[in-house]
């Protein structure tokens, strides 16, 4: 198995087990749909950071770590204003499982993904 197909295992299996923890702590009316729409939109972003770090500096781990958090912070800014002003979710817990997702998919990353 790939380092990348174990990577987004790994990324879905987190997502769906913290989303559903989330779901316990945020009861209000739409934060289900918020931390659904987070989730599928933290699965894609991390794995086209994974994919785009990877051709971005291959010799060099800076440029590599920058473009995956820069394309992450980029997505967060972005999916708070789409959120706000557009969707019409309750932000708290769109922008709070975004974030949670980030955080601990990235986590993880070096771990499954060694070069």
């Amino acid at each position: 198995m790939s380092p990348l197909v174990r990577y987004a295992l790994a990324t879905v299996g987190i997502v769906v087990i913290v989303g559903f923890a989330l779901s316990l702590f945020f009861k209000g009316p739409g934060d289900s749909a918020a931390i659904g729409l987070s989730a599928a939109i933290a699965v894609v972003v991390q794995l086209m950071a994974v994919t785009l770090s990877r051709t971005a500096g291959q010799g060099n781990l800076m440029a590599r770590m920058g473009t995956g958090a820069l394309l992450r912070m980029l997505t967060l800014i972005a999916y708070a204003l789409l959120v706000a002003k557009v969707l019409a979710l309750p932000l708290a817990a769109a922008l709070v499982s975004l974030a949670l997702f980030y955080f601990l998919s990235t986590l993880i990353e070096p771990l499954l993904i060694k070069s």
